[in-house]
């Protein structure tokens, strides 16, 4: 017998629907650990939460403006950027580029094998790993850059200018753990999502 046969034959009459008293909903607090919480509220939390979405949304307003400037997406603009900051004599690799952008070995060759056709990157064979690549500036890439320096310049201390050197070695910090706590909270999702389904699932 289904589930579903056996709930509309016990000879009961269905139970009416509860209806919304229209009382004040009270949220769970969204965390439980205790140095997130203010006198056992999450207000503060989630006062963080907005702010850390809007600064998002809003360096990626900046990082697609430059983006375009430079006639590149967002995404290659911040690596042309990162070349720059981690190359050497020799240049950078492409792994060493991937983790400090926090993205994978795969996007950085695919981005850089795009942007080297268009003549600002330099990819050579690693002379220590010939499996390896080693990525520069070319010549078109610097003239980019140097072109939007003035402007960087300015987007930077207009975004970031309002902190002291203190707060701003206390926001280095805390971005540093907030990685990696995102980086486990991607990890639980993606094994969240490839669990397999309850049996109460596979019977519905």
């Amino acid at each position: 017998m289904s589930i579903s046969k056996s709930r509309r034959g016990n000879g009961h009459p269905p139970r009416p629907v509860k209806q919304d008293s229209g009382g004040v909903y009270h949220l769970p607090p969204t965390v439980t650990q205790a140095s997130l919480l203010q006198n056992g509220s999450d207000r503060r939390f989630r006062v963080l939460i907005n702010d850390l979405l809007t600064i998002a949304a809003r360096m990626e307003v900046v990082r697609e403006h430059l983006g375009r400037r430079l006639g590149v997406s967002a995404a290659q603009y911040s690596i042309l950027v990162a070349i720059a900051h981690l190359q050497d004599e020799r240049g950078v690799s492409v792994g060493t580029l991937a983790q400090a952008m926090h993205v994978s070995s795969a996007f950085i060759a695919s981005e850089t094998g795009k942007m080297a056709r268009l003549g600002f990157v330099h990819k050579r064979a690693n002379p220590q790993d010939r499996r390896g690549v080693l990525l520069s500036l070319a010549a078109a890439g610097r003239l980019k850059i140097d072109r939007i320096a003035a402007e960087l310049q300015a987007l930077n201390d207009l975004f970031f200018g309002a902190l002291d050197a203190k707060a701003f070695a206390a926001l280095c910090a805390s971005a540093t753990l907030l990685v990696e706590g995102s980086k486990a909270a991607m990890q639980y999702l993606a094994a969240v999502e490839h669990e397999p389904q309850t049996a109460l699932d596979a019977a519905g």
